[in-house]
Order: structure tokens, then sequence, then C-alpha cells
């Protein structure tokens, strides 16, 4: 039995991921109570939507904050990974709140379609306010985070681009209204913006849901590694092999290899985590090395 790991799992972004995602948590929940009031005072649904949006982001970063603070508690007896896939079941927390939101837009949208309400064209200087901070806080996340490699910061970065994009359509149904009376650009906006916000949500909830889930990570052909395991010297057939994610940038493996009798197997399982290492970015690998191939007819015979 072989086991080889690296423990630097990306453990060096999470000082950066947390500073960007504490600055960006201030700036988005100070500027959300203005949009509310703003909202109000208007009475704009764009604006009370992309308000509303802004409360899930503040949220999500909050959540997400959390979750790289609580990723960071030692393992033990009972969390053997410790803490590390709570970052998962964040992004999929954040996933599921995006559709809930773009859900209720719809909903509310609907009822002003029925009856346009009088929308204050003023909502428009607030959409500006609310597109800058959101412009800023895409920055800090992109510039200062993991935003590609790790799903909880690039959730928590939808949720900031939803936002974003729900300003825009704020801004456009203001123009609009201020300059045309078109006071039903306003919900016309609201649904565009919840039709984005739905599919960034469909998105990382299936991302998320799909590591949850301890399927195969998207990047990794899971025939491609039996098959180059298989051209190793010694190596006589693979079985067993599964693939899965820990959390973000933590990829694991566990199989079991058919080898010669006379083989080197600590020479082998050097080369197998070479190989696993190079070709795949496998760092965290357990190989169980069998003599004979009778193990697998037993294994399956076992599972039958």
């Amino acid at each position: 039995m072989g086991h080889s790991h690296d423990h630097d799992h990306g453990h060096h972004h999470h000082s950066g991921n947390k500073k960007t995602l504490l600055i960006s948590f201030f700036l988005i929940f100070t500027f959300m109570i203005v949009e509310v009031i703003g909202g109000l005072l208007t009475n704009s649904l764009a604006l009370l939507s992309d308000a509303g949006h802004m409360l899930s982001d503040a949220a999500a970063l909050g959540l997400s904050l959390f979750a790289f603070q609580l990723s960071e508690k030692a393992a033990n007896k009972q969390k053997t990974f410790g803490y590390k896939r709570f970052e998962i079941l964040a992004a999929f927390i954040n996933g599921i709140t995006l559709l809930a939101i773009a859900i209720y837009i719809f909903w509310e949208a609907y009822h002003r379609f029925q009856e346009p309400p009088s929308v204050n064209g003023a909502m428009l200087w607030i959409a500006i306010i609310g597109l800058i901070i959101n412009l800023v806080v895409a920055w800090i996340l992109m510039s200062g985070g993991d935003t590609k490699e790790n799903l909880n910061m690039r959730s928590a970065l939808l949720h900031v681009l939803g936002d974003l994009l729900g300003s825009v359509g704020a801004i456009i149904a203001g123009l609009l209204i201020m300059f045309f009376s078109w006071n039903i650009a306003d919900p016309i906006a609201s649904v565009i913006v919840a039709f984005l916000i739905l599919i960034s949500g469909y998105r990382v909830s299936k991302d998320s849901l799909h590591i949850l889930m301890e399927g195969t990570p998207s990047n990794i052909d899971l025939h491609q590694v039996e098959e180059q395991l298989r051209t190793l010297v010694g190596v006589k057939n693979v079985h067993d092999l599964h693939v899965w994610t820990i959390t973000s940038n933590f990829p694991a493996l566990s199989c079991h290899l058919v080898v010669e009798e006379n083989i080197d197997r600590d020479h082998l399982l050097q080369n197998a985590s070479t190989l696993l290492h190079e070709n795949f970015s496998l760092n965290h690998t357990t190989i169980q090395m069998e003599g004979t191939t009778s193990n697998i007819k037993d294994h399956e015979n076992c599972c039958n």
C-alpha cells in the first residue's frame, strides 16, 4: 500500500482570498443599505431587486469568508479531512440563493407587467453608484483572489457579477424612464437580470453538487488515468480507480495496481506518484499494490 500527498493545496491562496472577501463584504454591505433606501424612495423594482441581490452578495461573501476560516481548522478523528469541504458547501448554498433570488424577481416582475407602477427616474443615480461599487468589488476579487480555480471564490464573484448586471439593468431602465417615461422598462430590466442570475446560480450549484457527490473532476479523464498507469513497467492491471475532489484545488485518487511478483514496489509507487502529479496534477494519492489477479476476482464477487 502506498500513499503520497502534498500539503500545499492552495493554502497560500487562503490569506489573499480572505482579505479580498473581507474588503468586498464591507463595500457591498454598506452600499446595499443605501440601495434599499433608494429603491423604497423611488419605487423601483430594478433597484430593489438589485438591492436584494446585494444583500445576497453580502451574505455570500460572509459565508465564503467563514468557509475559508473554518477550512483552516485542523483535521481530527471525526473529520479526517478537516473542514475543507465546507468551502464547497458554501458555494452550493450561494448557488441555491442565486436561483431563489432570480425566481423571486421573476414573480415580482410578473405583477409589475400587469400594473406598471410609477417609478422615479432618480433611481438612475443610485444605480450608477451601485455599478461603480460592483466594478470595484469585482476587480478586487479577480485581482486578489483565486476566482479561476477556487469554486467558493468563483461563487462569490458570480454573485457580484450578477449584481453588476443588475446595476446596468437599473441604469438602462432609469434612462428610459427619465427620457421617455417608459415605466415598464423597470420590470423588463429586472427580468433580463434575473435570467442572467439564474444561469450563474445553475452553474455554480451544478459544479458544487458534482463535488459534493464526489464526481470525477471535469479536467481529468478517468480512462486516460487508467491507461497511463497501465503503461508503467511492472503494472499488469488497474482496478478500483476513483478520482474525486475534496475541495477546490484538492483532487484525490485511490486505486489498486496488480503488479508483477518481483517488481520493486517502492520504485513503482514513486513512478506512479510522479506520473499522476505531472500529468494530472494529482498530489493526494492512495495506491494499493497486489501481486495476483485473484484479488480482482474476489473483489468482483463480493460486489456482485
